[in-house]
């Protein structure tokens, strides 16, 4: 559950400043994924773990109304995962994570490869323990599934991961924690001795896609006046998921994730401001 603050600006270490708004809204970037793929014309699985607090049914609700079918969406004692997430007049965010429920995943429940095996991608990320998150991995390669990896909150990666990845979609700021590169251009070039494609994400200058053996691609942002980002990269690659899954090509895909991100981020919070497929449609042919 995102628990977000609405700010005029970001408060500095010990300093208290007045909100002007308080809101939850279901989120989580697996929940935050799942449902922008399946607003986005997706047929969309989650597999994971709320608590068995008053957060739980909420999460669940939340996914089930948005199509997401919750088969494999697990409850665990205790609370589920929540972020607390400050927003500025900006649209800018700084967030802190507490895993919760997320934190039981450790590994594949029984029916859970039967999913993976059925999907025609998966969609990872770390807000789960590494050890789930490698056993997702693994079953999609197992079945021939496609890999498509969201490596945030930002860590080093186990190179088994990498080598079960087949496309990487860091931001800026995470493809230099995995790197060492500032530039994104090196960023993206470094990924590809561990993965075949990259896109990295730049936020109001739109996205860079990197493959082995062809040119880079950069394609524009849709121009917006951001209300709140928090939302942006998980709606982008949402969809960027369904396009890539309906066979548009790659600059294609992402123009049309970009879309849907450009609509996501003109709307206050998470999961509630990721756009239906017909919105994406529009925005993408304007």
């Amino acid at each position: 559950m995102d628990l977000v603050v609405y700010v005029p600006v970001a408060p500095r270490l010990g300093e208290t400043v007045s909100g002007r708004e308080f809101r939850t809204v279901p989120g989580g970037k697996g929940t935050n994924q799942a449902i922008a793929a399946a607003r986005a014309g997706g047929r969309v699985t989650m597999i994971g773990a709320v608590g068995d607090d008053d957060f739980g049914p909420r999460l669940r609700a939340a996914l089930a109304d948005s199509g997401v079918d919750t088969a494999g969406l697990r409850t665990a004692p205790g609370p589920s995962g929540i972020a607390h997430i400050v927003v500025d007049d900006e649209g800018g965010n700084s967030i802190v994570v507490v895993p919760g429920a997320n934190g039981t995943v450790t590994g594949l429940a029984p029916g859970d490869e039967k999913r993976i095996a059925a999907a025609g991608a998966l969609l990872l990320q770390l807000e789960l323990p590494m050890a789930g998150v490698l056993a997702g991995a693994r079953a999609a390669r197992a079945h021939g599934v496609r890999t498509v990896l969201t490596p945030a909150p930002a860590r080093p990666l186990p190179d088994e991961l990498l080598a079960l990845t087949d496309l990487l979609v860091p931001n800026e700021h995470e493809a230099e924690v995995l790197t060492g590169e500032r530039e994104p251009g090196r960023a993206a070039r470094a990924l590809l001795d561990a993965v075949p494609e990259v896109v990295i994400t730049l936020g109001g200058a739109g996205s860079l896609y990197a493959a082995r053996g062809a040119e880079p691609v950069t394609v524009p942002a849709t121009r917006v006046r951001a209300v709140d980002t928090t939302a942006a990269g998980d709606t982008f690659v949402g969809a960027l998921a369904v396009a890539g899954g309906e066979g548009r090509p790659m600059p294609a895909a992402l123009a049309w994730a970009a879309a849907a991100a450009g609509i996501s981020v003109c709307r206050p919070g998470a999961s509630s401001s990721m756009p239906e497929r017909a919105e994406i449609e529009a925005a993408a042919a304007g």
